[in-house]
């Protein structure tokens, strides 16, 4: 039986305490949290069978200044505990971050602080690399501020954050957080959110499946605003704005499949939807991509066999993209295959094309797309395109346990 509980203002000190009272739901339930402003000095991990729900914008967490603690010197894979210079302002219980200049990405640990003995500091799980002396190794406190690893049935709903960028030394790596971030998982649902102004990614999952992410408002970002991590399939995103990121708004990493995006708008960031490695069978549909610095679609060029293909982008406005370096507004690279875009208003600025696809691209069907103020509306070699619509499976729905099958 789950419970639902309640929290006070009074009871919601400190982060610590809304951490306790999500570890006190040992069998899952509601945590609801009161009008507040709460400034975070760790991030808040969720069980499975957890939500954690505010009272929308009333309700407010702001990431703390975010601080770079150099180790002592070299350190090896596996252990769980790291030199420092020194451990000062540190403190149990706090989430951190582990890396130096060339373990990045994957190689960088996120784990929470589990004991503190003079300068050696213990960690919650053991060190993803091995961490050079000569490349810089250093501790530092960026950290997602909700997440999640290897859980199941969760949910984040009604809620502000404030990343608070200009306190954060360091940045967040995309591959082990964002501000809302799951890795690992199952069956989430982020709803009513409103994020902004975090030095990383908006909100991000990795090797994730069955995640839905409605009505939520994405801004500010240093990094990408939505990002549908590696290997994450069957996903719904819909109703969503993203802007003002410094990456694309919505950023399918490799292997990214299954995968709608619906009625969202992506304004005013470096490019509005980018699509990559092996980011096949995804539907985007009536989405705004507008006003953005790069192009508004671009498909990123990879090789065989991880080349894009099998992708519909139905019914969207893309327009008044390239505005920076005069990018089109849908751009797709030699390789990509067996893809429909379809019944789209492209319109460009007068310098812009509106499709321009490389040679080598094939079995494209664009069929019922209206262009306007475009220097060419498509740039298409004849050869690349196909007669018919391909047939392929696309988006979010059932699917059989073959396409999860890649997942851990």
């Amino acid at each position: 039986m789950t419970t639902d509980r309640e929290l006070s203002l009074e009871e919601v000190p400190d982060a610590a305490a809304i951490q306790n009272a999500i570890d006190a739901l040992e069998r899952g339930g509601r945590l609801i949290l009161p009008e507040m402003e709460l400034t975070l000095d760790r991030g808040l991990e969720l069980h499975s069978g957890v939500e954690l729900v505010g009272q929308g914008e009333g309700t407010i967490l702001r990431k703390g200044p975010g601080r770079v603690y150099p180790l002592s010197g070299y350190h090896n894979y596996g252990m769980c505990d790291v030199p420092l210079v020194s451990a000062a302002g540190l403190a149990v219980g706090m989430t951190v971050s582990v890396l130096d200049d060339e373990r990045l990405g994957f190689y960088e640990t996120f784990a929470r602080i589990s004991w503190i003995d003079g300068h050696w500091v213990g960690l919650d799980r053991g060190i993803a690399a091995d961490y050079l002396a000569e490349c810089q190794p250093r501790l530092t406190t960026a950290y997602p501020m909700i997440f999640g690893h290897g859980i199941a049935d969760v949910a984040v709903r009604d809620l502000a954050l404030e990343g608070n960028s200009r306190l954060q030394e360091v940045p967040m790596g995309a591959c082990r957080g964002a501000a809302v971030y799951f890795a690992r998982s199952r069956k989430i649902e982020v709803t009513g959110v409103r994020e902004r102004d975090y030095r990383g990614e908006g909100i991000g999952f990795q090797m994730c499946r069955d995640v839905i992410i409605r009505e939520c408002r994405v801004s500010g970002n240093a990094g990408n605003g939505l990002h549908p991590g590696a290997g994450s399939t069957n996903c719904l995103l819909e109703a969503n704005t993203s802007t003002g990121n410094g990456k694309s708004g919505f950023f399918f990493c490799v292997r990214a499949t299954r995968i709608t995006v619906r009625g969202c708008r992506f304004e005013g960031n470096g490019d509005g939807v980018s699509i990559g490695s092996r980011d096949c069978h995804n539907l985007i549909e009536s989405c705004a991509l507008v006003g953005n610095r790069g192009a508004g679609l671009i498909v990123r060029e990879a090789p065989a066999p991880v080349e894009v293909h099998s992708c519909e982008v139905a019914g969207c406005e893309i327009a008044a993209n390239g505005i920076a370096a005069g990018d089109p507004q849908v751009s797709i690279p030699a390789g990509a295959h067996d893809l429909i875009l379809r019944a789209n208003r492209i319109a460009g600025a007068g310098r812009t094309a509106g499709i321009v696809a490389a040679p080598g691209a094939r079995n494209l069907y664009l069929r019922d797309n209206q262009f306007a103020g475009c220097s060419e509306d498509a740039v298409v070699d004849g050869a690349s395109l196909a007669p018919a619509p391909p047939a392929f499976v696309r988006g979010f729905g059932d699917h059989p346990d073959e396409a999860f099958r890649h997942l851990p």
